[in-house]
């Protein structure tokens, strides 16, 4: 059986967002991460390096592209701040000033028997067990079975002074250190390596125009009927005259402007105006031809970027799978398959990328397509405020076995690993009533508090407390900031639970229960009990004129645990009839998730009137 080439891995430096990275890929993998991350920047940089179509536009990167839109000698930056860096006579930079430079280096494994002859010269041999690189085949005291063909090809970007314009090539990266000239790695290059990428927000709106890189146009590469296209449809127009006809009575104003235009000049610098449908070029044809679809039951036709985008994503699938039936070695880049699409149709779409897919990459917040990689298969990307840019690998720890993974992943462990930061609630009450309460505190007195979704924290329910040690530590792992919620715990346990988060949250009653009902106000009690329906059997037990409030609503909570009791009590309480602990918690998430401005460094210290803090007097 051939092998099907794949991407082993990816190193990029000074791209967009990303100051340095090196990626390690899968066959097929699944990118996460919060928003913001890189994971949609992992693909385009893979897409500079191995795009067929992606360096014909020009410039081939802008300032954007480049890591905090640096692109200048550090020289001839400073003095374009005004500084008393060392510049040149002229303005020019200093020699020894190396401008920064886009580098991205992509490495293939797996390669076809047509590949290994096409690019012998710059094969290396990879130990994929410790990504050592040889040039021989056989290296020394090397398991034969852990080395692998590989070819690397990197793509450099970098700004050009005396063009005052950006430039992009991709070489053989060999070549780069061992010839005198570097070797371009050519668009005939690359499409031997059948790299696709499908943009969420673009790749639907071209699929079936003949735009160049279009997945229609590709498919008619493929099958090398372009010319015949061209040609055909080019002669069809030039002889398609339009409003013609004299009752429409265009042909008449258009003669009437011949007859002008005689007046002045000779016939040789024009004559006869006629309407023609295009431009008569190819490139015009490119941008204006586009596929319709018949829509309903009728005949009726509309162009199909009209359709519904699920519609459209699907027309995108069964595209893919011309292109994988004409060119085995594929692969896939997507990004959030899920867009408009019901969930399951996002399973489908995931399961023919694999089997179309000599290797597919994807990126998605999708629970229905997350679930459907596994734990070696998903690659969870997290980066630094300085540009780094890590993955890690998903380890379970021993008090969750993968079973339960399976089961509970939609509920507990999918929104944890898309977010930035976790906190780990201990059972249901709590993770249902902090989100709540920082959603109210942050309506009333929008000055001190946030609620949990603007700071960004996904709440992950333990359902016990003995799982909050055992999530915290999973979820640090993967370079998440976690945070724990509980209720009062043992010496050993509080310390087990902060050995692994980065701040618990612990109140300092025995359930939650009680540390609403022993710091709220009667007042909000009694018209929170006003306002419920309450169940025939707590009817029966709490009736009379002697009904102690508290005792019929400690039974209510415990007979609502799970189902929003304690949340919707505490919906509708004002600030001061919220417990304490609660505004002291939502307040301190708030200074660590969103830290205030660093005060000026010089000038008096500023007090104002003191009300942000009031809140957190008791931490």
């Amino acid at each position: 059986m051939e092998a099907e080439v794949r991407i082993h891995s990816v190193s990029i430096n000074n791209f967009r967002g990303i100051r340095c990275a090196t990626i390690c890929l899968p066959a097929h993998a699944v990118l996460i991460g919060d928003n913001n991350t890189g994971k949609s920047s992992v693909l385009e940089a893979i897409d500079l390096v191995l795009g067929p179509d992606r360096l014909s536009r020009r410039p081939p990167v802008d300032e954007h592209d480049f890591f905090e839109g640096r692109y200048l000698p550090p020289a001839v930056e400073a003095a374009d701040q005004g500084s008393d860096a060392p510049v040149n006579v002229g303005g020019n930079p200093p020699v020894d000033a190396a401008p920064p430079r886009i580098e991205i280096e992509v490495t293939i494994t797996d390669l076809s028997d047509e590949q290994l002859a096409r690019f012998g010269g710059s094969i290396e041999w990879l130990n994929t067990v410790d990504g050592t690189l040889f040039t021989e085949a056989n290296p020394a005291g090397i398991d034969a079975a852990a080395i692998n063909a590989a070819l690397r090809v990197t793509f450099i970007g970098q700004y050009d002074p005396d063009e005052d314009d950006f430039t992009g090539t991709t070489y053989f990266t060999r070549s780069l250190t061992e010839d005198d000239t570097p070797t371009p790695f050519r668009k005939n290059d690359k499409q031997r390596c059948g790299f696709l990428f499908l943009r969420s927000l673009r790749t639907g709106s071209r699929a079936l125009s003949l735009e160049h890189g279009s997945l229609l146009d590709i498919i008619l590469r493929l099958k090398e009927i372009r010319p015949r296209l061209w040609e055909g449809t080019l002669e069809a127009l030039s002889t398609l005259d339009v409003a013609g006809a004299p009752e429409m009575g265009i042909s008449g104003v258009l003669e009437s402007v011949n007859v002008s235009l005689k007046k002045y000049v000779p016939r040789e610098w024009g004559a006869q105006p006629q309407l023609r449908v295009s431009s008569l070029t190819r490139e015009h044809l490119r941008k204006v031809i586009t596929a319709f679809i018949a829509t309903g039951n009728g005949d009726h036709a509309a162009p199909f970027y009209r359709q519904g985008t699920g519609t459209v994503n699907m027309l995108v699938l069964a595209l893919l799978s011309q292109i994988a039936e004409d060119k085995q070695n594929v692969i896939f880049a997507m990004e959030e398959v899920e867009t408009a699409i019901p969930p399951y149709a996002q399973k489908r779409i995931v399961h023919e990328l694999r089997k179309l897919a000599a290797q597919s990459i994807l990126t998605s917040h999708s629970p229905y397509v997350l679930e459907e990689f596994s734990l070696d298969e998903t690659v969870i990307l997290s980066r630094t405020d300085q540009g780094v840019l890590s993955q890690s690998s998903l380890t379970l720890p021993d008090s969750v076995k993968h079973k339960r993974y399976r089961q509970d992943f939609r509920t507990k462990f999918c929104e944890g690993l898309l977010a930035r930061r976790v906190l780990i609630a201990e059972g249901d009450s709590e993770a249902a009533a902090l989100p709540v309460v920082a959603r109210r505190l942050s309506d009333l007195n929008p000055a001190a508090y946030t609620s949990i979704e603007a700071l960004g924290i996904t709440i992950v329910n333990a359902k016990t407390e003995t799982q909050i040690a055992d999530l915290g530590k999973l979820y640090a792992g993967l370079g998440k900031r976690v945070f724990a919620l509980c209720d009062l715990q043992t010496k050993a346990a509080q310390q087990a639970i902060e050995a692994e988060v980065e701040h618990l949250f612990m109140h300092p009653e025995k359930g939650i229960e009680e540390l609403v009902l022993k710091n709220t106000t009667v007042e909000a009690m009694n018209r929170f009990s006003e306002s419920l329906a309450w169940p025939q059997h707590l009817l029966a037990k709490h009736k009379g004129s002697n009904v102690n409030i508290i005792d019929a609503l400690m039974d209510y909570f415990q007979w609502s645990k799970g189902n929003w009791g304690i949340a919707d009590f505490l919906a509708q309480c004002s600030e001061a009839e919220i417990p304490l602990w609660f505004r002291q918690t939502c307040a301190r998430l708030r200074e660590l998730c969103d830290p205030p401005p660093a005060p000026p460094a010089a000038g008096p210290a500023t007090g104002g009137d003191g009300g942000d803090f009031d809140v957190l007097s008791g931490l």
